[in-house]
């Protein structure tokens, strides 16, 4: 089921870098000359690419990339995404190369289609579907959920919220759409999959019951939260982050992990600006509010429920203190290969007892490297940049050394 709309307006456009051709092309050389070097591919190889793809961007603006490019260019994004404390696993995800769908209806069974995937096997898969990338001025199509999956929000008679108040606008702009909300509106309706269509218009497609798999939240041992009947989705489907690989934009290249524990306990349920369930949750499982660290306690009771009830659905799911040792473990394998990582310490450092993750006590660095992901570049876009890596460094220096030696060497003969 869909409706479509016109609109004259494109946000899309109003979130994309702004690239000279200079800084494209600078993009576009590094990339290549990245995948060559990191695939081992011969030299010459390289250079009969780059000047091709060089070519194609003097001529046509843009430049086409090859699936193995493609794929290794998404990884490697990954890689570099400085927000993200799981990227251990960077070589595991699985690209899905969609780039020659274009129509709406065909795009949202793709997308269909990834959320299967994701779900089915014993752990949750990684995956990324990429859909085709801006060229010149025309806009592709482009999902406008900030996941896949999502929770409605709807504003009560009060004046409260019921369900996700981060959620509010695009839950109007659904039922604008056509778009109708179960009877009685509840704290977990799913939303609706969003589409911009090339021509600007909007299509809503209503996600399959059988589809979204969610995990009903409850305790271990204080059977009175689950009265509150919390549940939440099984894997998140990041949707809105733009994926630019050199020089090139792709603005729908939807793509999940699995969850940390601490982003649905001490975050999504919690936050003020979310579901706001701190006292509630407190309450139903008998913790006395009276007590100085009673926010403490029910922050580590709802974990030790999302862990609980997701491992006894049998859904992927890490704690926040094996996430800190995946990321050590990261950062050295990195080191080893000579690059450098990129790390926000505001984002890696889980929410709860982060002085007891070994992560807390690491020096970060909010390198921008590209390829990588971003929202806009009003915010993170806007500090995107090639910038040397190490191992490019490591190796200028090396033939810098050499050619000393042989410069010495030459002196020495001279003068003999």
């Amino acid at each position: 089921m869909f409706v479509d709309t016109a609109s004259r307006s494109d946000p899309l456009r109003r979130r994309l870098r702004h690239l000279t051709p200079g800084e494209r092309a600078e993009e576009t050389a590094a990339f290549v000359e990245l995948f060559h070097r990191e695939t081992g591919l011969p030299m010459a190889a390289m250079k009969a690419r780059r000047a091709e793809v060089l070519r194609s961007l003097r001529r046509e603006g843009w430049y086409e990339h090859t699936a193995d490019e493609l794929a290794f260019g998404a990884r490697v994004a990954w890689r570099n995404s400085a927000r993200c404390i799981g990227r251990l696993f960077w070589k595991s995800l699985e690209v899905i190369d969609c780039r020659s769908v274009t129509e709406p209806d065909e795009m949202a069974s793709r997308l269909f289609a990834q959320i299967r995937m994701a779900h089915a096997g014993d752990r949750v898969a990684p995956i990324i579907s990429i859909f085709p990338p801006v060229k010149g001025e025309a806009s592709p199509p482009y999902a406008e959920n900030a996941q896949l999956i999502q929770y409605a929000g709807y504003l009560d008679p009060s004046g409260g919220v019921i369900g996700d108040p981060q959620n509010l606008e695009f839950t109007r702009i659904a039922r604008s759409l056509g778009w109708r909300p179960p009877e009685p509106q509840g704290p977990f309706d799913v939303l609706p999959l969003m589409l911009r269509t090339p021509g600007g218009g909007r299509r809503i497609y209503p996600l399959p019951k059988d589809l979204v798999r969610e995990v009903q939240i409850r305790h271990p041992s204080r059977a009175g939260l689950a009265d509150l009947g919390l549940r939440w989705y099984a894997v998140p489907f990041v949707s809105d982050m733009i994926l630019s690989i050199g020089g090139i934009d792709y603005p729908c290249a939807p793509f999940n992990g699995f969850y940390q524990g601490t982003e649905i306990a001490s975050r999504n349920l919690v936050d003020s600006a979310r579901y706001d369930l701190l006292e509630p949750a407190a309450d139903a499982m008998g913790i006395d509010r009276s007590e100085r660290l009673w926010k403490d306690d029910v922050l580590t009771e709802l974990n030790r429920a999302i862990l609980y009830s997701f491992d006894e659905a049998g859904v992927s799911i890490c704690d926040h203190h094996a996430a800190s040792e995946w990321h050590l473990t990261f950062v050295r394998t990195e080191q080893a290969a000579a690059r450098a990582v990129a790390a926000d310490w505001a984002w890696i450092v889980p929410p709860q007892a982060s002085a007891a993750c070994p992560v807390f006590h690491l020096p970060m660095n909010g390198l921008s490297d590209v390829p990588n992901f971003y929202r806009s570049r009003a915010s993170d876009g806007a500090d995107l940049a090639v910038r040397r890596s190490t191992e490019v460094e490591g190796r200028m220096l090396g033939r810098w050394r050499r050619l000393q030696r042989r410069w010495r060497k030459w002196i020495r003969e001279r003068r003999r």
